[in-house]
């Protein structure tokens, strides 16, 4: 199984990480930068002076030979985004942290607003006259990124950005952002785990609902929740339908609810060297196009890479996460459900917004049956039986509640409707 992260430069890309791997070895060899270099010529002409690079048996070239073939074929890492002051960006706003009074703590608070500025980049338009020479994916705003080697728009980072954004008082800048969001939601699917072609194979946790919500609460945009909805209803869809979907039946009742899978059965192109290492004990074929898909999954998740997700939390090879229903995953839906139902109202489609809110109450009974643990006081993932058949449904049985306890757990409290258990998760918690 495979996606649209295959392309030839991708390709081409993987064998230069590998050499360059061989070539300079551990320990600060970063994989994803060799992925985000953009090509200067036609792929054809680098895959030639790339081959005639003389090597040694172990796959190495030299490292001057190498360091000269990168620099004079390639582009810096990240120079297909250039720098974009945001538009509404003022140095210290109107009612910026009004209740913040202290004047170090203000000044440290308006430090931290100053990096909007350094982190406000737009798609370089060499990106959309010559495609196939970068990985990097077009976008039509600009978008903040989170920095270092993460040199592009993410999904679930976005979220958190956005509250930041809202509390600088930049509402333009955070309306591009979910813009740039809903692009790549129409144009692939589902919103992209971050907007390179590698990632097109796997989305992250879905709080775009949520990110239109406190845009929404701020600006009272009706107009922009309206073009919103029917990308939204989309997302909707990608999440509860087809291999994310699982039914899981108790005595009285079926429950729909969601897990992670990523549409990837290979090494992640930004990580190859490091899964094939982690593969490399694995003997059977199948085995490892399995464990690559867990390891996807759990980038999809944004809990990569943690023992949540492991059936023995020694070992890497043991991630399991298209076996589990996650406690988070289904609340951020069940905020979704909500949200579209609070969207649809206010743009005036009353039957829809009732097919939302039933969608709601729906998973909000699946979550209290498949995931409440009366006696820890807490939602618990569940982890469901032979993966071959989990399409055909799933008996609930409470030992397959993972007793563990991690912060997902506590995540249901995030939404109202599960407030009346707050004292109760406190109690647990003292």
């Amino acid at each position: 199984m495979t996606a649209v992260a295959s392309t030839p430069l991708l390709a081409f890309l993987e064998r230069l990480q590998k050499t360059a791997l061989a070539t300079f070895g551990l320990p600060d060899f970063d994989p994803k930068f060799y992925v985000d270099l953009s090509l200067k010529s036609d792929l054809a002409a680098v895959e030639r002076a790339f081959a005639a690079l003389p090597r040694s048996p172990d796959g190495s070239v030299r490292v001057k030979d190498l360091e000269k073939f990168i620099a004079d074929h390639f582009g810096d890492a990240g120079a297909d985004m250039v720098p974009a002051r945001p538009a509404d960006f003022v140095p210290e706003p109107e009612g910026f942290l009004p209740r913040v009074k202290n004047p170090a703590v203000r000044a440290w608070a308006l430090e931290v607003h100053a990096l909007w500025r350094d982190l406000s980049r737009r798609v370089d338009d060499a990106v959309r006259e010559q495609p196939d020479r970068h990985t990097l994916l077009p976008l039509p705003g600009p978008v903040i990124i989170p920095g270092s080697r993460f040199r592009e728009v993410y999904y679930w980072d976005s979220y958190w950005v956005i509250r930041g954004l809202l509390a600088s008082k930049m509402y333009v800048t955070a309306k591009s952002i979910v813009n740039n969001l809903v692009y790549l939601l129409n144009t692939y699917g589902h919103v992209l785990n971050g907007a390179r072609v590698y990632y097109t194979n796997r989305s992250q946790p879905p709080l775009l609902s949520s990110m239109i919500r406190a845009i929404y609460e701020k600006t009272h945009d009706v107009k922009f929740v309206e073009e919103s909805l029917l990308a939204l209803r989309k997302e909707h869809g990608f999440w509860t339908s087809g291999l994310h979907q699982i039914t899981v039946q108790d005595r009285e009742c079926s429950h729909n609810l969601s897990r992670y899978y990523a549409m990837w059965d290979k090494p992640r192109p930004e990580s190859f060297t490091i899964d094939e290492e982690s593969a490399s004990n694995i003997s059977s074929s199948s085995e490892k196009q399995k464990f690559y898909r867990e390891v996807a999954s759990t980038a999809e998740s944004g809990w990569d890479f943690s023992t949540r997700w492991m059936r023995n939390p020694e070992d890497i090879t043991t991630l399991a996460t298209t076996s589990i229903l996650p406690v988070d995953l289904n609340i951020y839906i069940l905020r979704m459900e909500l949200d579209i139902a609070f969207f649809e109202e206010i743009a005036g489609n009353p039957s829809i917004a009732k097919h939302f809110l039933e969608a709601a109450k729906a998973r909000e009974k699946a979550v209290s049956t498949v995931f409440w643990n009366e006696r820890m006081g807490q939602w618990l993932d569940y982890w469901l039986g032979d993966s071959s058949s989990c399409m055909e449904g799933q008996h609930w049985d409470a030992a397959n509640q993972n007793q563990k306890v991690f912060a997902s757990n506590f995540i249901p409290l995030w939404i109202n409707v599960f407030n009346s258990g707050l004292l109760l998760a406190i109690n647990i918690l003292l």
